[in-house]
């Protein structure tokens, strides 16, 4: 199986939307009851690319998995912070697309100049904890209760990665757009260069 890594393009909704379907319908993965019409995740997409990257593996050319950062919260003093979403196809698990999609992440988000990334995980769920904490991610909080859907209140925990050490002054990051196309490029075809 070939696997490539590239930036997602707004067309590529169709494909991603089939993917993030089940996760809405069947699981408390996300805390969404209905899924999104083709119309609105073009445009979640759209409103993603032009600061954080939207990353999509593809398995011998159709789309497994998809990986994107949006901004963690909208006041000021957050914009040093982002927060991350993978979603799998169900038939593509543990084959390390995620951890390629999360490295390539990784490495782009450092350059862009965040400092930290969390992810917002429903618990129990000892695969994506376990994964996280992998990858370098730690538990900082838990919201108890914090959602209902399928019948149930949730549990949800934030986990932390530091992408860099903090400093005084610092700049804002910038759009992944902004950065040298190469090393794009290169964390695109190489995700774990940087490692």
């Amino acid at each position: 199986m070939k696997l490539t890594l590239r930036m997602a393009i707004p067309e590529d909704a169709p494909a991603m939307l089939a993917i993030y379907t089940p996760y809405v319908e069947n699981t408390s993965i996300t805390f969404e009851y209905v899924p999104p019409t083709v119309e609105e995740f073009t445009r979640r997409v759209e409103a993603v690319l032009p600061q954080y990257p939207w990353l999509v593996c593809e398995a011998d050319g159709e789309i497994a998995g998809y990986c994107y950062a949006a901004a963690h919260h909208e006041r000021a003093a957050f914009q040093w912070d982002a927060e991350l979403s993978i979603y799998l196809d169900s038939r593509f698990h543990r084959q390390g697309i995620a951890s390629r999609l999360l490295r390539c992440m990784l490495a782009l988000l450092t350059a862009q100049g965040y400092y930290r990334l969390y992810s917002l995980i429903t618990v129990p769920n000892p695969g994506s904890v376990g994964f996280h904490e992998a990858h370098g991610f730690y538990h900082i909080a838990t919201y108890p209760a914090t959602g209902y859907k399928l019948g149930e209140w949730h549990d949800m925990i934030v986990m932390e990665r530091p992408l860099r050490q903090l400093q005084e002054n610092p700049v804002p990051p910038v759009s992944w757009q902004s950065l040298d196309a190469e090393f794009v490029s290169l964390c695109l075809e190489r995700p774990y260069f940087s490692e």
